[in-house]
C-alpha cells in the first residue's frame, strides 16, 4: 500500500495494557511517562455530550490495548492520557494545553464536536503537536493549519448524502431545517444540506433555529408545520433531536425527520418515545454494515469488552488512534513534528470504517452510513460513497 502499512503490521497498531490504560483514567497522578509513549485524549465524559466522550474514549482504550498486546511502539508501550472537556470549549483549550505541557503527550486524539476540535485544535497548531479528530466534521476544523487531521468525512459530503437520500430516496420536494444555533457543526452541516438539496430541484420553505439546553419548541415547530414540509432536517445532536421529534409529533407532525451524525448515540432511541421510527440520519460506520475483517473484528472485540455494540465514534475514534501510530512507527521516532508529518502521508489504513486516506486538506476521503431508526435501535439502511 501506498504510504500506507502493510495488513500485516496494522496489528501492531493496535494497542493494550489495561493496566496502562486503567492508569489513564487517573492521568492526574502521573507525569512525562518517560517508559511509555504518552497520546492525550480529550474528549467530553460529563455533561450533555458524555455519550459521544464515551464512545471515544472506548474505541481509543481499545485500540491502545491491542497495540500493546503485540509490543507497543517503537519497543515502548503506549500510554493514553485523558482529560475531561465537559462539552465546553474553554475547557477543551485548557484540555489540550494539559495535555501537551503536563502529560507529555506527542499526539492528541478529539475531540467529536466541531466547536470543541476548534478550540482544541488552535492548541495543537500553536504548539506544533499533531491532532487527530475522529468524527469533528466541519471543514474549519482542519483548516487551522498543518498539524489538524481528521479520519471522518466532513459536513459538504455529509449534506449532499442526506439531501440526495431526501430527494431521490424518500421522493421530498419540500424539507425544512431545524438546527442548533451557534453551533458550528450544526450550523455547517445545515448550510450544506442546503446547498445540495436546492440544488437538486428540492424547496427548504423555512430554517428554524434553537439553542443548545433548550426543551421546548413549540414556538419554531409551528413555524416549521405551518409550511406543511414533507421531512425536517435536523443536524444538530442527540440531546434535542430526541425532544424535538417528540414535540413535533404531538403538534401532529407526521413526515420523516432526518440527522446527522451528531444523533449517533444510544440515548437517541431511549429518550424519543419511539417518536423517530422510521426516520434517517447519516454516520461512519454501523456494525451490522461491516464488510470488511477488520470491521468486524472490531465490531466483536468492542462488544465482547464494553458489553454493547459499537457506534460510528467508537469506531472513528478507533480508527484515529491507528492512524497515529501508523504515523509513529513510520516517523521511526515520537517527536510531534516527525509524526505529523507522518499523518500526512496517510494512504490506505486499514481500519474499522473501511480504508483511510487522508487528502492534501488533511481529511478523509470516505463512504457515507444511512442508519434507519427502530424501537430500540438504529439499523443499517444503506452505504452511499464519494
Amino acid at each position: 500500500m501506498a504510504n500506507g502499512a502493510p495488513p500485516s503490521t496494522r496489528r501492531s497498531f493496535l494497542a493494550g495494557a489495561a493496566g496502562a490504560l486503567a492508569a489513564s483514567a487517573l492521568a492526574t497522578g502521573c507525569r512525562k511517562h518517560r517508559d511509555a509513549i504518552t497520546l492525550g485524549l480529550y474528549a467530553a465524559l460529563t455533561g450533555s455530550m458524555a455519550d459521544f466522550g464515551t464512545a471515544s474514549r472506548n474505541g481509543v482504550t481499545l485500540a491502545a490495548e491491542e497495540i500493546n498486546a503485540v509490543g507497543g511502539l517503537l519497543g515502548k508501550p503506549v500510554y493514553i492520557a485523558i482529560e475531561d472537556t465537559r462539552g465546553d470549549s474553554a475547557e477543551a483549550a485548557s484540555a489540550v494545553t494539559r495535555l501537551i505541557h503536563i502529560e507529555g503527550a506527542v499526539g492528541i486524539l478529539g475531540e467529536v464536536a466541531s466547536s470543541l476540535s476548534l478550540a482544541g485544535g488552535r492548541i495543537c497548531q500553536r504548539y506544533r503537536v499533531p491532532m487527530v479528530s475522529p468524527s469533528s466534521t466541519n471543514p474549519a476544523v482542519t483548516a487551522l493549519g498543518d498539524c489538524v487531521f481528521r479520519v471522518c468525512f466532513i459536513d459538504p459530503f455529509q449534506g449532499e448524502v442526506m439531501a440526495r437520500f431526501a430527494r431521490h430516496t424518500l421522493n421530498f420536494s419540500r424539507v425544512a431545517i431545524f438546527k442548533e444555533q451557534g453551533s458550528a457543526y450544526a450550523v455547517g452541516l445545515a448550510d450544506a444540506f442546503r446547498t445540495a438539496f436546492t440544488r437538486l430541484g428540492g424547496t427548504i420553505p423555512t430554517e428554524q433555529a434553537y439553542r443548545s439546553g433548550d426543551t421546548h419548541f413549540s414556538a419554531q415547530l409551528g413555524t416549521i408545520l405551518a409550511q406543511n414540509p414533507e421531512g425536517i432536517f435536523c443536524p444538530g445532536y442527540y440531546t434535542e433531536a430526541a425532544l424535538i421529534a417528540r414535540e413535533a409529533r404531538g403538534q401532529g407532525f407526521r413526515g420523516r425527520f432526518m440527522g446527522g451524525d451528531g444523533w449517533s448515540s444510544p440515548s437517541l432511541v431511549q429518550n424519543d418515545d419511539n417518536q423517530l421510527v422510521g426516520d434517517f440520519y447519516s454516520v461512519g460506520f454501523a456494525p451490522d454494515g461491516a464488510t470488511t475483517e477488520v470491521a468486524r473484528s472490531f465490531a466483536r472485540n468492542f462488544e465482547a469488552k464494553f458489553h454493547y455494540a459499537p457506534n460510528d465514534l467508537a469506531a472513528l475514534a478507533y480508527d484515529a488512534t491507528l492512524a497515529m501510530a501508523q504515523a509513529i512507527t513510520r516517523a521511526g521516532v515520537a517527536v510531534p513534528e516527525r509524526i505529523r508529518a507522518e499523518l500526512a502521508r496517510t494512504r490506505n489504513l486499514d481500519g474499522a470504517t473501511g480504508l483511510i486516506s487522508l487528502n492534501e486538506h488533511r481529511d478523509a476521503v470516505k463512504s457515507a452510513v444511512i442508519l434507519e431508526v427502530h424501537e430500540n435501535s438504529a439499523d443499517y439502511r444503506t452505504t452511499v460513497n464519494p
